[in-house]
């Protein structure tokens, strides 16, 4: 029996490479989409040297032409189970430094470029009875900069309930999971410029640790199972507590030495 497709854009960066890794070793197998197609064929030569279960592929997730193919050469793997949609960056830092064209790009990569992908899967998972996983970020549940990202995954997350409550009749579950910082190259490159800054990130996390990619891949994972087939239109953060609260900000209201 062939294995069920799963959809995963962005696998080039740190985190969509870790969750093709874990879905790979749940049972699918991944066709991995990435604008830039080399760094696609460099994670999925990693992932499995053979070429049997991670098929790299050319994507813009904004383009309805490039989706269309991307679509149409997963179909030909075998049938399309699961769309994650990971593919996502991030330009101006605030309001006061963004443009018009900033603003623009982001929300179209980051929460249209998610439509236009379910667009293109979507027979195939009513078909299928499949499930959608949208990476968002805890960007778009509080305020930490980043004005234009935001705003785009505060939209994919409502874009994800959408999907949950129009197409439950067929079967099909759509879940977010939201991302606080994670260690990824991005943050490496950061930490060169402040060593830090890692440090300083985990100050407000109640673990007091920063998430792993591979802490994200596991819920994916998870949302992706069949542990998980009462759960859609969910949004879970995986962010080592840090929109559950800060201790400093207890100590200050509290007066209280226990946080």
């Amino acid at each position: 029996m062939s294995k069920p497709v799963a959809i995963v854009t962005g696998v080039g960066g740190d985190i969509g490479k870790a969750i093709a890794a874990k879905i790979i070793a749940d049972g699918y197998l991944v066709v991995g989409a990435d604008i830039d197609l080399k760094a696609a064929q460099v994670a999925c030569n990693e992932l499995d040297p053979a070429g049997k279960l991670a098929l790299p592929v050319i994507c813009d997730v904004t383009d309805e032409t490039s989706t269309q193919k991307m679509t149409e050469f997963a179909r030909k793997a075998g049938d399309i189970h699961l769309l994650v949609n990971n593919a996502g960056a991030v330009t101006a830092a605030s309001l006061h430094s963004m443009s018009v064209p900033d603003w623009k790009q982001d929300t179209d990569l980051n929460l249209n470029g998610a439509f236009v992908c379910f667009q293109a899967v979507a027979q195939d998972l009513k078909a299928n009875k499949g499930c959608v996983v949208n990476i968002a970020s805890v960007n778009g549940l509080g305020v930490y900069g980043h004005p234009a990202y935001s705003s785009a995954k505060a939209g994919l997350i409502h874009f994800t309930k959408m999907i949950a409550v129009e197409y439950g009749k067929f079967g099909v579950r759509a879940n977010a999971v939201a991302p606080g910082t994670v260690r990824t190259q991005a943050w490496e490159e950061r930490a060169k410029i402040d060593p830090e800054i890692l440090d300083h990130a985990k100050r407000w996390c109640p673990l007091q640790r920063i998430a792993q990619t591979t802490d994200i891949a596991n819920v994916v994972a998870f949302l992706a199972s069949p542990l998980a087939n009462a759960i859609t239109g969910v949004c879970l953060p995986v962010d080592c507590g840090l929109t559950a609260g800060q201790t400093e900000l207890a100590a200050t209201f509290c007066q209280s030495t226990d946080y």
